[in-house]
Formats: structure tokens, C-alpha cells, sequence
């Protein structure tokens, strides 16, 4: 079976080019996610696996749940997966749409481990350090690990960079192993 991410991609992309022709980058963002949302329900989920309901069965309930969320066009859109057996998908086609999106306005989120609170100023300086390395803007997103002992992981995309305590003391010891 083809992988999720393959199947998805068409429809996110669709969905992507539609809105960024009609201005409505963010309208969509907001609806797909909202979606996604609900689409992640575990009740939902199970309705959405379930045999003895039709795909227009399928449809009409997730726009019953997002009816307020939806344009004319999302509606459309839900109605089109639904007709091609992709309404699980959702979640999936909300994630890539976002990466279109983040492409587009040149932005990216990253995501900063650490053991600590960081301060706003931390933040800033992380902001304006990575900003200069990606060339985009940039948005934190801090989790607390105590895991690490001290430092940070940031992680965007596929950069990973490990500044923990808890990574240099691994690369130490398999620097001493060797």
C-alpha cells in the first residue's frame, strides 16, 4: 500500500495552490487544521473505519462537526475526499499543507528541548541565531525535557542540532569507546 504521505501530497498540494491563488492562505491553514482536529477524534476515527457507512455518510459528518469552520470550497473539498476514500487522510493533508505554507512565506517552526525555562531573551537570541542560519523566520516552540540535564535540541525539518549535555556526555563516551 502506498504510503500516507503519497497520497496525501496531490491533495494538500491542490488545496495549497487553490488557496494561495484566492489569497487564503491562512482561511485554509485554519480550516484544515481544524479538521484534522476532528478528524483525529477517536469516535470519529472509528466512523470514519466504519464499513456500513457510505463515503457520503462519511462526508456529511465531518461537515456536520466542522459546518461553522468550512467555506464553500472546503465543503467541496471534504466532499472530494470523501468521494476518493481520503477522509483519514486529513490530518495528514493539513501537516503538508502547512509545510507549503511555511515554504511559501518563508518560515519555519522550530522546536527547542530543553531542561530549563528559557527566558525571553534566550529565545531571541535563538530566534535571531537561527533565522541567520535557515535564512526564514522563525517560531520557537519550547518543551521542557529534564531528561537533557542541561542545554538544548532544536530540531526543524530534518536539521537537528544537539547542544544537551545529555548528547555531548553520549559523544564522549563513544569517543572513548573507540
Amino acid at each position: 500500500m502506498a504510503d500516507k504521505n503519497t497520497l496525501a501530497r496531490p491533495y494538500a498540494k491542490a488545496a495549497f495552490e487553490y488557496a494561495l491563488s484566492e489569497g487564503k492562505l491562512a482561511d485554509w491553514s485554519a480550516m484544515l487544521n481544524f479538521v484534522a482536529q476532528a478528524a483525529t477524534d477517536s469516535q470519529v476515527v472509528e466512523l470514519l473505519k466504519a464499513p456500513a457507512l457510505s463515503s457520503k455518510d462519511k462526508a456529511e459528518l465531518i461537515l456536520e462537526i466542522c459546518q461553522a469552520k468550512l467555506d464553500d470550497q472546503g465543503k467541496n473539498f471534504i466532499a472530494l475526499l470523501s468521494e476518493q476514500g481520503r477522509l483519514p487522510l486529513i490530518p495528514v493533508i493539513a501537516e503538508i499543507y502547512e509545510e507549503f505554507k511555511a515554504e511559501q512565506e518563508k518560515s519555519v517552526e522550530a522546536e527547542v528541548r530543553t531542561a530549563f525555562e528559557l527566558s525571553q531573551e534566550q529565545q531571541q537570541v535563538l530566534i535571531a541565531a537561527l533565522k541567520k542560519r535557515l535564512n526564514r523566520e522563525v517560531s520557537l516552540k519550547v518543551v521542557l525535557d529534564k531528561r537533557l540535564i542541561g542545554g538544548v535540541i532544536i530540531r526543524t525539518g530534518d536539521l537537528v542540532i544537539d547542544g544537551s549535555l545529555r548528547g555531548k556526555l553520549a559523544k564522549l563516551a563513544e569517543s572513548l569507546k573507540s
